[in-house]
């Protein structure tokens, strides 16, 4: 702890006082925090707002699935990079092979000749793992092609095909999400852009709670090693917001865009309650799983060309974590109709 010792004219010190930053030393990173993140929700309430009404849902917000996969899977290699007590993976595999397995996943509900031939029996995930087998191939293929010598080739293919899994898999689930439709769900998308919507409310809530709840009551450490500022009082006031957020998105929002859920108040009171405590949970392992990474690469953020955020990463990981958990929840009809 800083301290300050303000001495008096004569040889009596005055009683200690923290030395508190200078405001200078804070400000830019909140204000550029507070610029990118109103800029980012706009792009994504914009997004939405359009995509909400095209003959195909989820065409307008592909592009952000497509661009996340992208820039993340970068991110990861970059953290793989750092990492020099392993070899890294090509980035021209890591990446290609992330954006592929998104494609995949969106591959069905694109396709320009009515129905896509298989769709029916490979079912919504199916196609995510089309992707990453694909994916996996190529990997193998260009392994094979690059091998000369013992000693590096196996932990370059764990890491290649982790990241592709990581920053393509997860994200196709994200995908899924929004192409919700058919049966119970409607022919128009409307329930997944309500599934969708709600797995970022929920987790960035859940975010925003454990923030300020841990700053101002913080004092039991969650993962003290992985992330030193997270704390347990932290993870109740983010379950606490997270819930009031899955209320308002799965209530008065789901009335708004016109899906009515036909369940009794127990049951819609229970599907809200555990679905912020699940899809939250999975949110707080998947930022604490970036932590991981980054202090295993001894790096502070996953980038550096996002002031205030650090990188894609940090700003998709949690979501990225949680994107099955609010899938396997919605499917099985915990939430929804």
């Amino acid at each position: 702890m800083l301290v300050e010792n303000d001495a008096s004219a004569g040889s009596t010190a005055k009683s200690p006082r923290l030395a508190l930053p200078p405001p200078t030393a804070i400000r830019p990173v909140l204000v550029w925090r507070l610029i990118l993140g109103v800029l980012l929700v706009a792009l994504l309430a914009g997004l939405a707002w359009a995509d909400f009404g095209s003959a195909r849902p989820g065409l307008m917000m592909s592009p952000l699935a497509i661009a996340g996969a992208f820039l993340s899977a970068g991110e990861l290699v970059r953290l793989f990079e750092n990492n020099h007590q392993t070899p890294a993976p090509s980035r021209y595999l890591v990446v290609p092979g992330a954006v592929a397995t998104v494609l995949a996943s969106l591959a069905p509900s694109f396709w320009p000749f009515g129905e896509m031939p298989g769709a029916a029996l490979t079912g919504r995930v199916g196609w995510v793992a089309i992707g990453l087998a694909a994916s996996c191939f190529v990997v193998f293929c260009a392994e094979m092609r690059r091998y000369r010598e013992p000693g590096s080739a196996t932990t370059r293919l764990a890491l290649a095909i982790f990241g592709i899994a990581y920053a393509g898999g997860l994200m196709g689930f994200v995908a899924q999400l929004r192409l919700l439709a058919g049966g119970p769900w409607g022919q128009d998308g409307r329930w997944g852009m309500l599934a969708l919507l709600s797995l970022i409310v929920v987790v960035k809530s859940n975010d925003i709670g454990a923030y300020f709840t841990g700053r101002m009551w913080g004092r039991t450490k969650l993962a003290p090693v992985l992330s030193p500022g997270k704390t347990w009082e932290g993870a109740a006031g983010g379950f606490a917001l997270s819930t009031v957020a899955t209320m308002a998105t799965l209530g008065p929002l789901a009335d708004l865009l016109g899906c009515d859920s036909h369940r009794t108040p127990a049951a819609w009171l229970g599907g809200c309650l555990s679905y912020a405590a699940l899809v939250g949970a999975a949110g707080v392992a998947g930022d604490l799983a970036v932590s991981l990474l980054k202090r295993d690469a001894q790096l502070k953020n996953s980038s550096t060309w996002m002031p205030g955020f650090g990188g894609v990463l940090d700003l998709l990981d949690s979501i990225l974590f949680a994107a099955p958990v609010a899938f396997l929840m919605w499917i099985t009809r915990c939430v929804g109709p």
